[in-house]
């Protein structure tokens, strides 16, 4: 089945979904419908912004669809009415009943951005980081009704250098995702790749974050604290306090300790704290409501007198 005779909709919300949506159209796919979050309002304007899927297929004029649910029969029979052939689901954000998924032809292919059965759920880049895992990658999976646990068409690993940041990996896996959707779409709508169902062992599960997540303690290991400041930027972001201000962290390094220092101990005049083990050098900070700054600038107009401790909790 060609891309100008497949029925496409495509369900998606933020920039990782409007770049797989991107080179659908590049690929000359018939897109019919496009699916997203409505309008909601962002910044500190408050702003009802469209996502950017939204923004992209109305630059593309395909028709947009922003329904709060899929639950109703209105809804269920404006899917069904687009006799589609396949759907393509990334990062939609509204769950998907059964109806929706048994419209089209051949059902609705989900990208996920982890190596399934490893990470399911909403979070799986942040979880991997988090984890320390040193692998994570792509799967291209068929929806079923549970959670991320339909039969798989395709898995493409993908390696986690040591400082890669959230932000890093998930370009990284944007890019993956799309290359891996085009080259399996076709031989899937062709009849010559089968899914198969995902393993029983390896299951894990990637929590929703939570903004107290961010929360910097510094009786954890230095190692855990900056895979949590990789992993949380841009949200919710990680941060301490020191008086009554609150002070983000967007980049640290680990700095090895012979001696054993008292948590949250600043050691010296560089922005080093101790931890529960080793220490941390925090390299780029940010008061709140002020811009970020390289520790060294930072300092020049905030006093962090060395031996006195920050707030572990």
């Amino acid at each position: 089945m060609t891309p100008q005779k497949t029925r496409l909709a495509f369900m998606g919300t933020p920039d990782f979904a409007a770049k797989i949506l991107k080179s659908l159209i590049d690929a000359n796919y018939e897109i019919v419908a496009v699916y997203t979050q409505p309008p909601r309002p962002v910044g500190r304007g408050y702003k009802i912004t469209p996502s950017p899927v939204h923004t992209l297929a109305s630059s593309h004029h395909l028709p947009i669809f922003t329904p709060l649910s899929l639950k109703g029969i209105d809804e269920q029979k404006q899917w069904s009415d687009l006799n589609l052939d396949v759907a393509i689901i990334a990062a939609y954000g509204l769950i998907l009943p059964t109806p929706i998924l048994e419209s089209p032809k051949f059902g609705c292919i989900n990208v996920h951005t982890s190596l399934l059965p490893r990470w399911r759920g909403a979070a799986p880049i942040q979880r991997a980081i988090l984890e320390g895992d040193s692998e994570t990658g792509v799967t291209l999976m068929k929806m079923d009704e549970g959670l991320d646990t339909g039969d798989i068409l395709l898995k493409c690993p993908l390696s986690i250098p040591q400082k890669m940041k959230a932000t890093e990996l998930l370009d990284a896996l944007c890019d993956l995702s799309s290359k891996a959707l085009l080259e399996t779409l076709p031989l899937y709508l062709e009849g010559k790749l089968q899914p198969t169902p995902q393993p029983k062992d390896g299951i894990t599960y990637a929590a929703k974050l939570e903004k107290q997540e961010g929360l910097l303690d510094w009786n954890l290991t230095a190692t855990v604290l900056e895979r949590k400041i990789r992993a949380l930027n841009p949200w919710p972001g990680t941060w301490f306090t020191i008086g009554e201000d609150r002070i983000k962290v967007l980049d640290a390094e680990i700095v090895p300790l012979i001696n054993h220092e008292t948590p949250g101990k600043i050691l010296d005049n560089h922005l080093t704290v101790a931890c529960g083990e080793n220490a941390l050098r925090l390299l780029y900070v940010q008061k709140i409501g002020k811009s970020p700054l390289p520790a060294d600038e930072f300092l020049r107009g905030y006093e962090f007198p060395t031996n006195d401790l920050l707030h572990a909790i």
